[in-house]
């Protein structure tokens, strides 16, 4: 499973940015997808998460009401709605996934993952 990650950039506070991430793969429907990101000198953390059938999904608290996780099975894309924007949010974002369809909250718990977007959010 390759993955690559892409959209983000520089936004205002308070601004928007949508991330892709595509990926390869027939069974692309049955993988569970997650978001996960890591900001300078800190650890990598769970965004959000979404089942293969994209009808279960979670969010971290900390993003929760401002970020949506979708999914298009027919483009292979799994897509990460940011709004309501804080610097707080300034990090490299990776989408990872789980063939199997399991989804978690766990770096360890996706064992393919994409090379990261930087989103950075001016003040």
């Amino acid at each position: 499973v390759q993955l690559q990650a892409f959209g983000g950039g520089l936004v205002q506070t308070g601004g928007s940015v949508r991330l892709s991430c595509a990926a390869s793969g027939r069974s692309f429907g049955s993988y569970g997808m997650g978001w996960f990101r890591q900001a300078p000198g800190k650890e990598r953390e769970f965004v959000s998460q979404i089942s293969g059938s994209g009808e279960t999904t979670s969010y971290a608290d900390s993003v929760k009401g401002r970020f949506t996780i979708s999914r298009d099975n027919a483009k292979n894309t799994v897509y990460l709605q940011m709004n309501s924007l804080k610097p707080e949010d300034t990090a490299v974002y990776s989408c990872a996934a789980e063939p199997s369809g399991r989804v978690g909250v766990l770096v360890f718990e996706y064992p393919y993952w994409g090379q990261g977007t930087l989103v950075t959010v001016s003040s």
